[in-house]
């Protein structure tokens, strides 16, 4: 695809789409003749609907076009204001149990509709009415209900949860305009009406976004930078050949491993950022019944097998770790479960799991994976060695489309599948609940009673500090349970053109996407 540029048009409605399955406004702002700043990604967005998806690609367009009561700031880790009154967000009590903040008064929607405290309840409550597996619900479970008197939002609590303000931060807080999305199903069309830093200009799904500067935003973003085109590529190496090509002016997810170990560090026409994100990625086990993994002793076979190294340097050119637990190092609480139990690849181990579920050998199951980095690759190696030894026949299943995907695995079509993890914000709780809890985003139907007890307790511990006991006791069960068989952790890597500033902003791993951090040179 080549370069497009945007020129930004002052209007104040919204027209008609030329394109089929376009949509384009033209929001009140002024930027003159500023170039769009080209970035290219593979994170596809699945839906612009903010209570009908949980994935990265979409989250990081909601942060951008959206606005939640509460935020975290470019290098903050502390959730603070947003299209809420500054200072007026607390818990109300000692039992993490009650939660308020008051609205801004001064507040608009793109579309120039005036966002009121009803929108924010109205927000949260056609979340809540959401399946798990389709949309944020998974991240709100300990929410019991949203009430609302003048301009302050109350959110009523199941259980104390002190992480509850990270998650309103998140893009699960997305503010709507109720009177543009029905309070029942999902919007369908490639429409915006949110009150974020940015508008959305224009739109086709997987292709392109184009962002321009709302002239309506009120909030912590104190400025917010040129307009962008977000460009969408189907295959790491087409992002590859845009950005050599330079076609793109910043790369963010994903390019292929054998590019990034091979960056030239000294070239003064790139800039390189690098941070120690919190992304992960899982093979996630289906343990309904009837799977090739109902029986935990078949998953923890498996788990004996896998060589996380041998991963890490022939897959991935030694741009990822291996991981051992299902929180991350650099995030509170991480440990080695896994590797405790098995330091590397035990086929004797394997095998007496395998005779102890009584199975016939090989056990045969299906691997499925979507298009895209190394998961081909990865998918293969895998393959290979959980097939030494003859103790299973792995099936690899392949989709080009993530949508196909997605909807396969949540559907239970898959025996196994393979799935990355975006850190919501940095908290073990987003590597607890919405991975391992009950009606898990991973849909694989897992439930233990026992570190459901747990989610409730960490939750409620107000010092985080406090949870660590817990959460390791988690992971523990994890490690036994194997709903989930933690790979690896990677870098979160940006390019950008010497052309471009604030790209070292973009991504800090709090699951926040900062376009507005970008702007010519």
């Amino acid at each position: 695809m080549g370069s497009v540029r945007l020129r930004v048009v002052v209007a104040a409605g919204v027209v008609a789409a030329a394109a089929v399955g376009g949509w384009q406004l033209l929001p009140a702002s002024d930027d003159g003749d500023v170039q769009a700043i080209n970035v290219g990604t593979t994170d596809k967005s699945t839906s612009l609907d903010p209570a009908y998806a949980y994935d990265a690609g979409s989250w990081a367009l909601y942060s951008n076009v959206f606005q939640s009561l509460l935020t975290l700031k470019t290098g903050s880790s502390t959730p603070t204001e947003d299209a809420a009154k500054t200072g007026s967000c607390r818990f109300v009590g000692q039992k993490l149990m009650t939660y308020q903040c008051e609205v801004r008064d001064d507040l608009k929607f793109s579309n120039g509709n005036k966002l009121t405290a009803e929108d924010v309840k109205f927000s949260f409550d056609r979340m809540l009415r959401n399946e798990p597996d389709v949309g944020p619900r998974s991240l709100f479970t300990s929410l019991k209900s949203v009430s609302v008197s003048g301009q302050t939002v109350t959110f009523n609590l199941h259980t104390g949860d002190a992480t509850f303000p990270f998650k309103v931060a998140s893009g699960g807080g997305s503010i709507v305009d109720r009177t543009k999305y029905p309070a029942q199903g999902e919007r369908k069309d490639p429409g915006v009406d949110g009150s974020g830093p940015y508008a959305m200009a224009s739109y086709e799904k997987g292709e392109l976004a184009r962002l321009v500067p709302s002239g309506t935003y009120r909030g912590a973003v104190a400025k917010v930078g040129a307009p962008i085109d977000v460009h969408y590529y189907a295959e790491s190496e087409e992002l590859q050949k845009a950005w050599e090509a330079k076609e793109v002016d910043i790369t963010h997810r994903q390019l292929p491993p054998k590019m990034l170990a091979n960056l030239a560090v000294g070239d003064p026409s790139v800039r390189i950022s690098e941070v120690e994100a919190t992304e992960i990625r899982n093979m996630v086990f289906n343990v309904r019944k009837g799977s090739a993994f109902e029986d935990a002793s078949v998953r923890r076979a498996v788990s004996y097998l896998v060589n996380r190294p041998k991963l890490a340097i022939d897959v991935y050119h030694n741009t990822v770790d291996p991981l051992y637990d299902v929180i991350p190092k650099g995030v509170l609480a991480h440990g080695t479960p896994f590797f405790d139990r098995a330091p590397k690849p035990d086929l004797a181990k394997a095998r007496a799991e395998l005779r102890k579920a009584g199975v016939r050998l090989p056990v045969e199951f299906s691997l499925g994976f979507a298009t895209g980095g190394a998961t081909r690759p990865e998918a293969e190696e895998l393959k290979a060695q959980l097939e030494l030894g003859g103790l299973f026949a792995v099936e690899l299943v392949e989709r080009k489309v993530w949508d196909d995907f997605q909807a396969d695995y949540k559907a239970g079509k898959y025996d196994a599948y393979n799935v990355g993890w975006v850190a919501d914000f940095p908290d073990p709780d987003n590597y607890s609940q919405p991975l391992v809890g009950k009606g898990n985003s991973n849909a694989n139907e897992y439930h233990n009673p026992d570190i459901e007890k747990l989610i409730i307790r960490t939750q409620g511990a107000s010092n985080r500090s406090d949870a660590v006991g817990d959460f390791k006791a988690m992971q523990r069960i994890v490690a036994e349970d194997v709903p989930l068989l933690p790979l690896w952790q990677t870098k979160d890597y940006v390019l950008s053109s010497n052309k471009v500033g604030g790209a070292q902003y973009l991504s800090d791993g709090t699951g926040i996407w900062r376009l507005w951090e970008l702007h010519r040179l």
